[in-house]
């Protein structure tokens, strides 16, 4: 079993901890942050060995290093996480920078060296799902749709929302990987993307904690209408907001040759998933509850527009798969062709937005395979 040391002992740590319930092969031995005082919390409560940055990637016992870090920072933790000669796993985005991510994916090449990154949510029961019931023409070819993910912001509730604003944050580099890698996940790869971007309001006034009602500045576009057209000739329109107060749009809606299929939330695991065959038929729906991905496991009573009261949470499927396919010498379903063309098409979303003309993908990737039940039992408990 290989060793893993956490890089960053932020919020998201305790998710990756809980994965080791449901995942066999997650061995999270060290742990080490910028704070040391928030790494020395997650080592006392988790029963690991709290390092510094540098003694935790000098560590010849650590085997791959879980990169938890700021979005900002993931370039330079995951090129001295090759560069130290072990395999990297990390949170979304690959970068915040295309040319960066392609540097990293050479980089990991050239020392054969594993790199995996999220979103590992399409594994889920729901992207499953919704995948092979796309995969098997039962609504047709998919040749139109759209995607929603709108709210408000994070300032109302986090006590420091400042990062979410600035460049590296945005509801492109925030919630785009989910709804890129569903969508690539259903339909393939991208082919060329247009976008147009909205900065709505210029402060945000900071509504938790020791800071609360400061006004930050906005820095970068909180808004953007996207049309993505992929190599499969599906033309795919889409909205992600920092903006919207409330709204009752579906998450992915997808239209084929022979009725229509409605997702699931890209964010998490789960279902339902939604199809109808006929005009003004009626819906049926498939649960994901008996799936092993698939099934609620989070009760959650935030209140929050953008959480649900229930959800299935299974962060940590993509590392116990990256983990599963070093041993086995195969590829791993986070792989870098997959995540280098996502952050291709976040980045050229961004940049379309800003040069207001349609830019063409300048990667692609295979189409993801169905991850079945018997794939997933390799590596669950």
């Amino acid at each position: 079993m290989k060793n893993i040391g956490l890089l960053g002992c932020g919020h998201i740590s305790e998710t990756y901890f809980r994965s080791r319930q449901y995942f066999n092969n997650i061995n999270i031995t060290a742990c080490a942050d910028l704070n040391l005082e928030a790494a020395k919390k997650c080592a006392d409560e988790y029963n690991i060995i709290v390092k510094n940055v540098d003694d935790l990637l000098a560590d010849k016992t650590i085997d791959v290093i879980l990169n938890l870090t700021n979005p900002t920072a993931h370039y330079k933790t995951i090129k001295n996480t090759l560069l130290a000669g072990k395999h990297s796993y990390c949170e979304k985005p690959l970068s915040i920078q295309f040319d960066q991510g392609k540097e990293l994916i050479e980089l990991a090449k050239s020392k054969n060296l594993y790199l995996g990154n999220a979103p590992d949510t399409f594994l889920g029961g729901g992207g499953q799902l919704t995948k092979q019931i796309i995969d098997s023409g039962e609504v047709g070819d998919i040749k139109l749709g759209n995607f929603t993910f709108a709210f408000p912001g994070v300032q109302s509730w986090h006590p420091n929302p400042e990062p979410w604003f600035v460049e590296g944050g945005g509801p492109i580099l925030d919630m785009g990987p989910y709804y890129y890698t569903m969508l690539v996940n259903f339909l393939g790869p991208a082919k060329s993307i247009k976008a147009i971007a909205s900065k709505v309001s210029e402060f945000r006034k900071i509504g938790e904690g020791p800071r609360k009602g400061l006004e930050f500045k906005v820095e970068i576009p909180t808004s953007y209408y996207i049309v993505i057209e992929f190599e499969n000739k599906a033309v795919i329109q889409g909205f992600l907001s920092f903006d919207v107060i409330n709204h009752q749009s579906n998450f992915i809606d997808l239209y084929g040759t022979k009725g229509s299929i409605i997702g699931p939330d890209p964010n998490m695991f789960g279902g339902p998933i939604k199809v109808s065959l006929a005009e003004g038929g009626a819906w049926k729906e498939y649960s994901t509850e008996e799936m092993k991905l698939g099934k609620t496991n989070i009760f959650n009573k935030s209140g929050r527009s953008n959480e649900a009261p229930r959800n299935a949470n299974y962060r940590g499927v993509g590392l116990s798969d990256m983990l599963y396919c070093i041993d086995n010498n195969l590829e791993h379903r986070c792989n870098g062709e997959l995540v280098l063309h996502v952050l291709d098409m976040l980045d050229t979303t961004i940049k379309s937005a800003e040069q207001s003309k349609t830019l063409q993908l300048r990667t692609t990737c295979n189409k993801t395979k169905l991850f079945n039940e018997r794939d997933i039992n390799l590596i669950t408990n």
